[in-house]
């Protein structure tokens, strides 16, 4: 399989709706292997690099998991691609980086992706629509296991997996479910939850990863600690505060209708307004108010095929991909310009959306009377 048969495929993580999907978009789990006798990657001169992706690369294609999949160096992957993947959220920027001595696995659902040498000799994901943190996990420790047969990882009976950065040692894993808040931003209530989860001993994060905005309303909420602890706990612990998260989001939002529901309709109004008439928007403006829609959909103020259409633009209106379709260098501004004809061709269908008068409103009819 190449590239351009990888991409054109759906991916299936993100156009499935999975558990609780109104509100975790994804759940995901990372974990980060090394070979004994190696160098780490960050150490190691080219030729170092490009021994142990020789060593590594066949074991991870010849896995059953991997029976269809797509195989690169990363030196052989197109810049506009790489950021394709980044988008899909199947490499890192890190990653992207790289060239000569590093490579890429992704199977054909892109639903498990192995990066080799990135800041590990192994960093390999699995990830699932929804809050399938178990299931996630229960899918990469097989394969896990099934490279351990193969391959020859740098353990310490006393300290676990030893990586390349200290944060990562011990189990090598980073649990992490992405979720849609637009309520508790609308509420200001965000950061009094960001808190909270950080005294729990997780990390908040944006869209992309560490040090990335929030854009579309979309956090990233994952463990931090690795030592010490066992991988199902941790999974467990995660999962349990992903639960009182999405709690939080839906009483906001119900909140939000009882005392502001003028606040709801001319959000999700105007999204649908400048979205279904603009002929530039940035990619920020446009996840932003997609965020909007996504709520309208969840608020039934939108048919419910809409989101369907709205998760798929949140991905396609991503700067990688307006580039990637236009098969063609872009500018800023041509970017911008092709991303709202695309926006606006996709939702040229989408009724718009049904609003009742809230009660601000007949309370200002009333008073007009």
């Amino acid at each position: 399989m190449n590239i351009e048969q990888l991409l054109s495929n759906p991916t299936e993580w993100i156009f499935n709706e999975g558990p609780n999907g109104k509100i975790v978009l994804s759940s995901r789990v990372r974990l980060a292997r090394n070979l004994r006798n190696h160098p780490f990657p960050g150490w190691a001169k080219k030729a170092e690099r490009q021994r142990a992706l020789e060593a590594i690369l066949p074991v991870v294609e010849a896995l059953p998991e991997m029976k269809e999949h797509f195989a690169s160096s990363m030196d052989n992957i197109s810049a506009i691609d790489k950021q394709v993947l980044v988008e899909r959220h199947l490499i890192s920027r890190e990653h992207a980086a790289k060239n000569v001595g590093s490579g890429l696995v992704i199977n054909e659902k892109e639903t498990i992706s192995v990066m080799i040498n990135e800041e590990d000799h192994l960093r390999m994901q699995a990830v699932k629509s929804g809050l399938q943190l178990k299931n996630v996990f229960k899918c990469i420790d097989k394969v896990d296991t099934e490279l351990e047969e193969q391959l020859d990882f740098a353990f310490s009976p006393r300290m676990g997996f030893l990586t390349a950065c200290p944060t990562n040692v011990g189990t090598g894993m980073r649990a992490s479910a992405m979720l849609h808040l637009p309520a508790l931003v609308l509420s200001d209530q965000i950061n009094q939850v960001v808190q909270a989860v950080n005294k729990l001993g997780l990390a908040v994060r944006g869209l992309y990863g560490e040090g990335t905005e929030a854009l579309g309303n979309v956090f990233q909420v994952s463990n931090q600690t690795t030592l010490g602890e066992r991988e199902v706990d941790l999974v467990e612990r995660l999962n349990k505060v992903i639960l009182q998260i999405i709690e939080h989001e839906e009483n906001a939002r119900i909140t939000l209708l009882e005392k502001k529901v003028n606040l709801v309709y001319d959000q999700v109004g105007r999204a649908y307004g400048v979205l279904t008439n603009s002929y530039t928007i940035t990619s920020k403006e446009a996840l932003n108010l997609l965020s909007m829609l996504r709520m309208g959909v969840d608020l039934e103020l939108l048919p419910a095929t809409t989101r369907g259409v709205v998760d798929e633009l949140m991905v396609l209106a991503q700067p990688a991909h307006v580039q990637k379709a236009a098969e063609r260098k872009l500018t800023a501004e041509e970017r911008d310009c092709m991303r709202a004809e695309l926006i606006r061709q996709r939702l040229s269908k989408i009724s718009r959306p049904t609003m009742e008068q809230g009660p601000a409103s007949k309370q200002d009819e009333t008073e007009t009377a």
